[in-house]
């Protein structure tokens, strides 16, 4: 562990043998776990050789009738907008028939179910044995807080990318322009669709492929009811994640913020700007439950951070993940499909207003998370031609 999250000790430092002792008995938890899922995976991979992990550059809400569409340009400029449509049952017959036409051979959808379920089992192990040394340090003052949060990332960075290769259960492909590499980063608000539960440790998991090394690590503003599950708590607020407020309204419905809870959030992201960090934001609010059709209604937060903050924003796109574990609870874990790609776009124009984010969020992000490919003219939205 000393290998990978270097730690910086404070001048106060207990007795040498206690302190040995906490290195000794993580580095020894690490290497029999690592042991002990290289043999799972190994009896995985053999049972059917063609699974492979390819990279190329926690709540259920039921859902009610919805349609949402907005758009700002002229009728002769305007270009398909992509609904969230959503029947009160079920996904409705468009998604039910697009969720049907992704299905693959039984044997290799059960094969992927049991590395999802792998993973997820394995998550629960690791993250509490990479974590908790890292909160007693913590709370024996050995460590600081931004320290604390930095590693934490580390933690579920590597355990996120391991274990997705040690039960490789999606054909993974990242993309993104060689070209974006910056040599000094500027703080940045990052945007991405939400698709399933397996979002952000997919974004953990390939973040460096994803936005490549010379970047500031990310702060995730999560749901606080999250933390309601004991390992998703510790994730989060190990890392110094910012929750946020609000009512469990279901899926689809109306998010119901409170306000109250905003105070800390604006405080919590302006200091995680100073500490080093980069703000993720889910500008949906809630699990979409077809992609297939479009997103969910956007809300316009990230905007509203990016001007008081006066920081770029950043969109990233996720498409096929819901294949694999599906935010409508009648589906779950019912493997689909096994092809995952996350796209990051470059930096574009400043946004002169919100209604211009939600726009060209709901047309580039929307049409990838639909159909895992570029929107035809989607440089014209980040570029600010599209409103011209």
């Amino acid at each position: 562990i000393t290998r990978h999250f270097p730690i910086r000790i404070r001048i106060k430092v207990p007795p040498q043998e206690k302190l040995l002792l906490v290195f000794t008995l993580s580095r020894s938890a690490f290497i029999a776990m690592n042991h002990a899922f290289k043999i799972i995976g190994a009896l995985l991979v053999l049972s059917h050789s063609g699974f492979g992990f390819g990279i190329t550059g926690i709540s259920q809400r039921q859902v009610p009738s919805w349609q949402f569409s907005r758009t700002l340009v002229p009728d002769n400029k305007r270009i398909t907008q992509f609904h969230a449509l959503h029947e009160s049952v079920g996904l409705g017959e468009k998604a039910l028939k697009a969720n049907a036409n992704k299905t693959i051979n039984p044997f290799k959808a059960a094969i992927a179910k049991a590395g999802v379920i792998s993973f997820i089992a394995s998550m629960c192990l690791a993250l509490p044995v990479g974590l908790y040394p890292l909160q007693a340090l913590y709370r024996a003052n050995i460590i600081s807080k931004i320290t604390k949060e930095r590693c934490s990332l580390r933690v579920g960075q590597f355990c996120s990318r391991w274990l997705m290769r040690i039960f490789p259960f999606a054909n993974i492909r990242v993309v993104r322009s060689k070209e974006e590499e910056e040599e000094e980063p500027v703080p940045t608000i990052w945007v991405c669709n939400h698709t399933s539960m397996l979002d952000v440790f997919l974004l953990m998991a390939v973040d460096k492929r994803m936005r490549g090394t010379n970047k500031r690590q990310i702060k995730i503003i999560y749901w606080k009811d999250l933390e309601k599950n004991p390992v998703t708590k510790l994730l989060f607020t190990m890392c110094g994640f910012i929750s946020v407020e609000m009512e469990d309204n279901g899926n689809g419905n109306k998010n119901s913020y409170k306000t109250s809870s905003f105070r800390s959030l604006l405080k919590d992201t302006k200091q995680a700007f100073e500490d080093g960090f980069d703000i993720g934001i889910l500008p949906e609010g809630q699990l979409n439950i077809s992609p297939e059709n479009g997103l969910q209604p956007v809300f316009p937060g990230a905007y509203t951070l990016a001007k008081m903050s006066r920081r770029p924003i950043r969109m990233l796109g996720i498409h096929g993940l819901n294949q694999l574990w599906h935010a409508d609870e009648t589906i779950g874990i019912n493997v689909t499909g096994r092809k995952v790609s996350i796209r990051a776009y470059p930096p574009g124009q400043k946004f002169e207003n919100a209604d211009q984010f939600v726009a060209a969020f709901e047309n580039v992000i929307g049409h990838y998370g639909a159909n895992g490919e570029d929107l035809p003219d989607w440089k014209k939205w980040l570029d600010g031609t599209a409103w011209e």
